[in-house]
């Protein structure tokens, strides 16, 4: 249909009706009634005394007001405005009191005078019987009836306080309210159209340009960086949610991608990577295949771009109520030298060793970050639970992906393992170890201190082609919205000011 596509046609009437709303609005604030109000302000407080200035009173005695008023050194002077800001006129009968009354905290007030009116007649209300009248800290004001934007201002003397003490009118308007409205200069007049009409207004306007550019919209092309085609990431699968969101994100910002997240293992993934180059002819496949530290030797043509920091935990069963081990009783356990929790001041438990297979990147890292270079353990179970042999002297089983490894342990009592960090901390059933008292966080990572941590990779075959969706896609991950998604995961970006560091090491 072109350009009659139901997103248009919504758009424009979306639009549509917020004109109507906007001019509404405005028809609505300059006809519809509404409650009566009196609103007050100050629009003057100054001192006028020796004490408040730190020298001698610059008010024109000429004005002839308060000059028989005694020890004036604390004066101060007020000018307050007391108007109908509401949409009604209001009569002597509107108020539900005897008028309206003025209170200046900690302030007395001396003297008082109506200094300007926009209505003669105004003048009448303050002369007797209904006089204006002043004691202490508080003015007593007559029913002064206020036709709709009429007012009248209050030339007030004080002493005993500072200037900028508060000030209060009181009084009770039927089907109304008396508040303070906003503090303009003296010749300032009253706002058009209240703070919440002008707010929809601006919204609904914000409203109607943003559905307009909806509907002028044509085929758009992708934001710059982005590349389209087809692309595979394989690898470690302890880092393959990050990835996976990732690569999500990525297609949500760039049209016609496609992008597949199939992890394996990070030593799989390398030999998938040198499989797919040598299968394809028009120069280096797109795959990156994600490892856990920096590849083995024998792959020259694989070319390295540091992701992040990653930190991974130790998890053992919830029965097992040890909470901390160091890295030389995780030996002793790894070595079969230690055969039962109560070894190690725990239940009455044997150790199962729940492990990942030989393809596994964050196996190799344990080796070399915990068991100092030394292997595990051969097989000894197909269950995890029970001995292939009665002459075995350990449990130990491996499993392909993180997520097994987690759901075994939390399933077997006694059983210990190993993953990424925060696939750990969201699996139940198990908990992880601190290794030498250190808990594993993302600030260990950032200062080193928690052993069991590594710096993930992004392997191609070659340098990827410029412009190519490799090429975009590790510029996006390691640089770009990928950097957001790490830390989430509770992962460290190479590229951060806090991580930086740690990669170059």
């Amino acid at each position: 249909m072109g350009w009659l596509s139901t997103e248009n046609i919504v758009a424009v009437l979306t639009a549509v009706l917020g004109i109507v709303a906007s001019f509404a609005v405005v028809w609505y604030e300059r006809r519809v009634p509404h409650r009566r109000r009196i609103g007050y302000r100050v629009q003057m407080d100054t001192p006028i005394g020796s004490d408040n200035r730190g020298g001698q009173s610059q008010v024109d005695t000429r004005l002839g007001l308060f000059n028989d008023l005694p020890d004036m050194s604390d004066g101060t002077l007020v000018l307050l405005r007391i108007e109908n800001d509401g949409a009604e006129g209001i009569t002597d009968t509107d108020y539900t009191s005897n008028g309206l009354t003025v209170v200046f905290t900690e302030r007395t007030v001396r003297g008082v005078a109506v200094t300007q009116s926009d209505a003669e007649h105004l003048m009448d209300h303050f002369a007797p019987p209904g006089a204006m009248r002043h004691s202490g800290s508080m003015i007593h004001l007559p029913r002064v009836p206020l036709n709709r934007g009429q007012h009248y201002k209050l030339l007030v003397l004080l002493t005993g306080g500072r200037v900028g003490l508060g000030v209060r009118v009181t009084g009770g308007i039927r089907d109304g309210k008396v508040e303070p409205n906003r503090s303009t200069t003296v010749d300032d007049t009253p706002p058009l159209f209240s703070g919440p009409a002008r707010w929809i207004t601006i919204l609904l306007t914000l409203c109607v340009t943003a559905l307009a550019v909806i509907v002028v919209r044509r085929d758009v092309p992708p934001p710059i960086g982005c590349a389209t085609g087809k692309l595979t990431i394989i690898g470690s699968t302890a880092f393959a949610p990050v990835v996976r969101e990732i690569a999500e994100k990525y297609e949500s910002e760039c049209p016609e991608t496609r992008i597949t997240v199939s992890p394996r293992g990070s030593n799989e993934g390398i030999q998938e990577l040198a499989e797919a180059a040598t299968e394809t002819a028009d120069g280096p496949p797109a795959v990156i295949s994600v490892y856990d530290g920096s590849k083995p030797a024998g792959y020259p043509q694989m070319m390295g771009e540091r992701i992040g920091i990653s930190a991974f935990a130790l998890v053992v069963n919830d029965s097992v109520s040890t909470v901390d081990l160091t890295v030389d009783q995780i030996r002793m356990i790894y070595r079969g030298d230690i055969l039962n929790w109560s070894q190690v001041g725990g239940p009455d438990l044997p150790v199962l060793l729940v492990s990942r297979d030989a393809n596994s990147g964050t196996r190799d890292l344990f080796r070399r970050r915990i068991l100092d270079g030394l292997g595990e353990p051969a097989l000894t179970s197909l269950d995890c639970e029970h001995r292939n042999s009665p002459q075995d002297r350990v449990v130990r089983c491996e499993l392909d992906s993180t997520e097994r490894v987690l759901r075994t342990v939390a399933k077997l009592p006694g059983a210990i393992g190993y993953s990424e960090l925060q696939a750990a901390v969201a699996a139940g059933g198990l908990h992880a170890l601190r290794i030498n008292g250190q808990t594993p966080s993302i600030e260990a990572i950032g200062d080193d201190s928690y052993p069991f941590t590594e710096i993930e990779y992004a392997y191609t075959y070659g340098q990827p082609p410029t412009g190519s969706l490799t090429a975009s896609f590790l510029n996006y991950l390691t640089r770009g919205g990928g950097q957001d998604v790490m830390k989430a995961h509770g992962h460290l970006p190479c590229y951060s000011p806090e991580g930086f560091r740690r990669c170059q090491q």
